[in-house]
């Protein structure tokens, strides 16, 4: 057997695993065979002999692959829903059968869709980690992070899916009404509407670059919501943000601060507030949302 199929043999021993990971990440089938074939074309380029664990080299390969394949779509889709019945009940290599029937059964349907929610870089910290168990000194790497910022990310995607899964999926044209309607209410200072269009214990969590902007790390309830935002909100916009409605605020056709809002019926249950360059990288704002720039508001935009 020559050096090259002897390593394509290696290969196809982690096919199983790659694939699953890379269609975890991506929520479809095709783009997750295009991520594996990708590796192993790099696999097959690499000098391979310096490689003391495949396995781990070739799921950092597919982790960084999967992610710039999420960056690139520009916007998130819902992946090839066909596909997730596959997903659902397609077994593990890990070794551990117990393992595998549980993390099998934990994603379902649902929660492909509510990852849709989440971030590049979050959604792949979320799986990988949650679903697959990679400790986050091997994942910062994945993420071109340190640790502790793959943990925060990870963290952070917890709690949105928590979030989302208590919460109901409403249609993107539903949500977009909302979030328009919110930001009139804060840009005319109508503080009565803004509370019919909070949920009573909403949660407004901002990242540490928007505390160091000026605003709470955490802000709760919908009257303090809703004083954060009555008369303001003027400089910001109207955009997709991480692929669903929000705002944008920017200055000089570069965004500063983002938000994402999660909606449960016609309610705003939970805001999240991003002004980390790279976060706001992740969240793919279209190009447009950043031509129109408004005057500054730390404490909201």
């Amino acid at each position: 057997m020559t050096d090259q199929h002897w390593l394509a043999a290696r290969f196809d021993e982690q096919r199983p695993h790659l694939r699953l990971v890379a269609h975890r990440v991506l929520g479809s089938g095709s783009d997750a065979d295009d991520a594996v074939q990708e590796a192993w074309l790099r696999l097959a380029r690499s000098d391979s002999a310096g490689i003391e664990n495949l396995r781990a080299w070739l799921t950092t390969v597919v982790a960084r692959i999967s992610l710039d394949m999420l960056r690139s779509r520009g916007r998130r889709t819902h992946g090839d829903l066909d596909d997730l019945d596959e997903l659902e009940h397609q077994p593990l290599t890990n070794g551990d059968a117990a393992a595998e029937v549980e993390l099998a059964d934990s994603v379902g349907a649902a929660l492909m869709v509510v990852l849709e929610h989440l971030t590049p870089a979050e959604r792949l910290a979320f799986v990988l980690h949650d679903n697959f168990g990679i400790p986050f000194d091997e994942l910062g790497p994945m993420l071109e992070r340190s640790p502790a910022a793959a943990k925060q990310l990870a963290s952070r995607a917890r709690q949105k899916v928590r979030g989302a899964e208590s919460a109901s999926i409403v249609d993107a044209t539903t949500h977009r009404r909302v979030v328009e309607a919110f930001m009139n209410a804060a840009r005319q200072g109508d503080l009565r509407q803004l509370l019919v269009l909070l949920d009573p214990d909403i949660v407004l969590d901002a990242d540490a670059a928007a505390v160091a902007m000026g605003a709470p790390a955490t802000t709760r309830g919908a009257n303090s919501v809703a004083e954060m935002f009555s008369g303001r909100a003027l400089g910001a916009e109207l955009t997709s943000v991480g692929g669903a409605p929000g705002l944008a605020w920017t200055v000089a056709g570069t965004t500063k601060v983002a938000w994402s809002f999660y909606v449960d019926g016609d309610i705003i249950v939970q805001i999240d507030m991003h002004a980390d360059p790279v976060t706001l990288d992740d969240l793919d704002i279209p190009a447009a949302s950043r031509v129109r720039s408004g005057p500054p508001d730390p404490q909201v935009c």
